[in-house]
């Protein structure tokens, strides 16, 4: 829903923290696709299509890959395809046109000489009349061996005058194949294959010349090839129509056809190669700046503020490089003023806290001098004097945690981490924070505590951050039920702390990780909280490698979830546990509608189950919510970016983060001299044992020191 909102802080070792283990939503076609399961993992079918589209999308992911990345293999391919478009496309014109050619000035040529042939034929026909009488017909209408020599000498006669240019066929009229007239052809043709049937159709159905194109096939072993095929019924001696065809090979014709194309193909690879290499070379003119750009812009953010572009010439290019340049500069000088202005507001929170632990331990020294005195006061003094022991607890409180906050802004925490049971780190909290659930009426259970949830990590800061999240949960829970949640899956364990009070507006749930930082200014802190508890327990997590994130809805209450590796160094890859509970608002209305919840993108773990009769009625065990919750950019998170020095066990030379540690000067925090075995470490403020005096029982004091401890910096 729209008042839901969620809160990131990854930490620094986890390569890729933060980021939703699931697959991410795509926008493209393809992408849709795959998702709405129509290809790889999802075709609605046979197996056998899934395996073949996985076949064939694997070889194509690199070039794929090489396509998306490179500009210059984009440029230069698509004016390849365009060229050899264009190339085929002026080709295919011009081919054309000379085939044309060559076929109309063959087709006129040929004309030409058929109808001369025709015209011969017909003059030896007339003059071989007085030849050919009537007395030298055969019997049954047989032509007489006179006229069938005739046609034998005449095919020869026609043939003889090409020089091999054409050949001459001659067939009896209407199909007479039972006549004495056979076909007669030169140059070994076989007349009644290499005539087309259609042709001899219309020929015999009309007096005028007509053509076509056929392959004259031979009698012999030759190789048929295209004529052009020409034919006109005349009439022999005897005035019987015949059949007279002219078959004009178009060999030379197909011979410098293919001479063209050869040379047009030739010419056009060229071209097109020519025009790749000048689009490779102009695009390179362009496309170095801009590489050279981009990894200068890549070691700027990488902290190499030194890197500069190499500028040469005066066009766009050089202009452009001479205004990266100037920004690279002005940047550098801006960043190095930051820094040092940084360097000095760190130095000064370190000393001012330094020079103050000394005066505050004597005047702690008096307060308490005063506070165990004051049954001898008159009750306005007495008053007094109480209230100068807590505001000196808050003081001192305060205190410590501005020396945390500067140790992590100079890079000197350290980490030392040895395999703890988290189990007893959430016992021990709680049992703290008891006091102050049972005076504000909540209850705090523990779920999944049943299984061991082992992980190398620093348990002093364990417990810190996890002190802070459940009095938060306490101080803001409005008298309902806190659930601790632990869990553990894969190589990584979480902790999560929900409770069900006023909740996280949209956008808060980033800002509650920053210093100082209240929701409503108005409202005052109740437990004694200094405002930095969760900015220090986001440096803590983040010392670890692991994640610190929340996530709240108004009026519905919140989550926040602490996620750690099971091995130091080891990065995180997603979170047993899921940012949104299954009790939220979003998801009881997916619940209502009978809609299934979707996954958040994170990996989820199977969770012990509660104790029986361990709570309220209320479920609030977290499932995957319906969609993916937003998080915040990890690099909005408030954070100081202090050196991480993870170990692995105690060592003897490990910082720890008590007020007696050397601070950035060398100096003990704290002072020295005679004073220095009157202070009392940071860790005492959440010790019940640390304040025995008259002031009451001890249930108070201890409920005075965790509310003191615990984090209110929310102040919703």
């Amino acid at each position: 829903m729209s008042g839901d909102s969620a809160a990131s802080a990854p930490g620094r070792s986890g390569g890729r923290p933060g980021r939703p283990v699931g697959r991410k939503a795509t926008g493209s076609n393809w992408g849709r696709l795959f998702e709405g399961g129509l290809l790889e993992g999802g075709v609605q079918g046979s197996p056998v299509i899934r395996l073949f589209m996985r076949w064939v999308r694997r070889p194509l992911l690199p070039v794929m890959r090489l396509w998306r990345r490179n500009i210059q293999l984009k440029v230069v391919a698509t004016t390849l395809l365009m060229s050899l478009g264009v190339v085929l496309l002026l080709g295919f014109v011009v081919i054309g046109q000379v085939r044309n050619g060559l076929l109309d000035a063959k087709v006129r040529a040929s004309q030409s000489q058929a109808t001369g042939g025709f015209a011969v034929a017909k003059q030896q026909a007339e003059q071989d009349v007085s030849v050919t009488g009537d007395e030298d017909i055969a019997p049954e209408g047989h032509p007489s061996q006179s006229v069938i020599q005739w046609m034998s000498d005449l095919v020869a006669s026609l043939s003889s005058g090409g020089q091999g240019a054409f050949d001459v066929v001659t067939l009896p009229a209407g199909g007479e194949s039972g006549s004495g007239r056979g076909p007669r052809a030169s140059g070994e043709v076989n007349p009644t294959v290499s005539v087309p049937a259609e042709l001899r159709e219309r020929i015999d159905s009309s007096t005028s010349p007509a053509q076509s194109y056929t392959r004259v096939v031979y009698n012999d072993d030759k190789e048929s090839q295209p004529a052009l095929v020409i034919g006109k019924q005349v009439n022999d001696p005897n005035g019987d129509p015949y059949q007279l065809y002219y078959l004009f090979p178009l060999t030379q014709e197909e011979k410098s056809l293919s001479l063209v194309k050869g040379t047009l193909a030739t010419a056009g690879l060229f071209v097109v190669v020519l025009l790749g290499a000048i689009a490779w070379l102009v695009v390179r003119q362009v496309v170095t700046p801009v590489r050279m750009a981009a990894g200068i812009a890549e070691r700027l953010s990488a902290g190499r503020l030194q890197e500069r572009m190499k500028v040469t010439g005066e066009d766009d290019i050089a202009r452009l490089g001479e205004a990266f340049n100037k920004m690279a500069q002005n940047l550098q000088l801006k960043i190095s003023q930051l820094e040092d202005l940084s360097r000095m507001q760190r130095r000064f929170v370190s000393d001012v806290s330094h020079e103050l632990r000394t005066p505050l331990t004597t005047v702690r020294m008096a307060a308490d001098v005063i506070h165990e005195a004051r049954e001898d006061f008159d009750p306005v003094t007495a008053r007094s004097a109480e209230l100068l022991a807590d505001q000196l607890d808050r003081f001192e409180s305060l205190l410590a945690d501005l020396l945390e906050i500067s140790r992590f802004d100079a890079g000197a925490a350290a980490l030392e981490a040895e395999p703890i049971d988290l189990r007893e780190v959430v016992r021990s909290v709680v049992s703290g924070a008891e006091p102050l659930a049972e005076r504000k009426g909540t209850q705090i259970r523990i779920v999944g505590d049943q299984q061991p949830v082992v992980a190398e990590a620093d348990a002093r800061r364990v417990e810190r951050v996890l002190r802070n999240l459940v009095v938060n949960a306490v101080e803001h829970g409005e008298g309902r039920d806190v659930v601790v949640k632990l869990a553990a899956a894969g190589g990584a364990v979480a902790v999560a702390v929900r409770d069900y009070g006023v909740g996280l507006k949209p956008g808060e749930a980033t800002r509650v990780f920053s210093r100082f930082w209240r929701a409503d200014p108005a409202r005052a802190r109740t437990t004694g909280g200094t405002g930095l508890g969760l900015s220090i327990a986001l440096e803590d997590a983040r010392l670890h490698g692991g994640w610190l994130q929340a996530w709240g809805e108004p009026g519905g209450g919140s989550q926040f979830r602490l996620t750690l590796p099971r091995t130091a160094d080891e990065p995180l890859r997603g979170s047993p546990i899921p940012l949104e509970p299954k009790d939220s608002r979003r998801n009881r209305g997916l619940d209502d509608a009978g809609l299934p919840r979707g996954g958040d993108g994170e990996k989820s773990a199977t969770v012990p189950v509660g104790q029986p009769g361990s709570g309220s009625a209320r479920d609030p065990f977290p499932l995957p919510p319906a969609a993916v919750t937003p998080t915040a950019d990890p690099t909005a998170l408030p954070g100081s970016g202090a050196r991480v020095v993870a170990r692995s066990g105690r060592a003897s030379g490990s910082t720890r983060m008590t007020p007696g540690t050397l601070g950035e000067a060398g100096a003990p925090l704290g002072g020295g001299g005679k004073d220095a075995a009157a202070r009392r470490p940071s860790e005492d403020a959440g010790d019940p044992a640390r304040r025995t005096g008259d002031e009451g029982p001890g249930d108070e004091s201890a409920t005075r020191d965790a509310e003191r401890d615990g984090e209110a910096s929310r102040g919703r």
